[in-house]
């Protein structure tokens, strides 16, 4: 799977990556091609994924605690990982996606430096945002969050630039229906 122009990237993937109150359902990565599905927060975890399960569909408060990479107790690592080439597309399937939560819509990565099978990326400054979508008022709903109800996916682009290794990828929305109280953006 590897050219000479691109680097192959594996992802460890955070499944909630939830700031409002639902999950990612699913990824699709386009090259190569593959579906994984994502554990209910409450089912058990498949594994044979590489998405990482969620405990609970709230908000991951603290906002600045350890919570933040994978909501409170989902933060496990799984030994599988979805290979993805450098420069290539990544969808996140939300749907159903039925909270209210206006806000942007963000994707970190952090290099895993041994390997994501024991990599929690919850100390350190580790993260790397490489897409962000926010307020738009050119779009019908502005906001980018709104844009995930249908047809409940957002696909970003995985930087060229990314060298060879695994990595976590995060993905999340930023819900801002309380954020005009102290640590109500959720």
């Amino acid at each position: 799977m590897r050219s000479v122009l691109h680097s192959t990237v594996v992802l460890g993937v955070l499944a909630s990556l939830v700031a409002g109150h639902g999950q990612v359902r699913k990824i699709i990565t386009h090259n190569p091609v593959a579906t994984y599905i994502a554990a209910d927060a409450y089912a058990a975890a498949d594994p044979n994924s590489p998405i990482r399960k969620i405990s609970e569909y709230g908000p991951a408060a603290p906002f600045t605690g350890t919570n933040i990479t994978c909501g409170p107790g989902g933060n496990i690592p799984v030994a599988n990982v979805a290979p993805v080439v450098a420069g290539s597309e990544v969808t996140f399937d939300w749907n159903p996606w039925n909270s209210a939560h206006q806000g942007p819509l963000m994707t970190y990565v952090a290099r895993c430096p041994n390997g994501c099978a024991t990599f929690k990326g919850d100390t350190g400054n580790v993260w790397v945002k490489i897409a962000e979508d926010g307020y738009n008022p050119n779009r019908a709903l502005p906001w980018a969050e709104e844009n995930i109800h249908s047809p409940g996916t957002y696909t970003i682009k995985v930087p060229a630039s990314l060298a060879n290794g695994e990595y976590l990828l995060r993905h999340e929305v930023l819900g801002l229906h309380v954020a005009g109280t102290a640590g109500g953006a959720q």
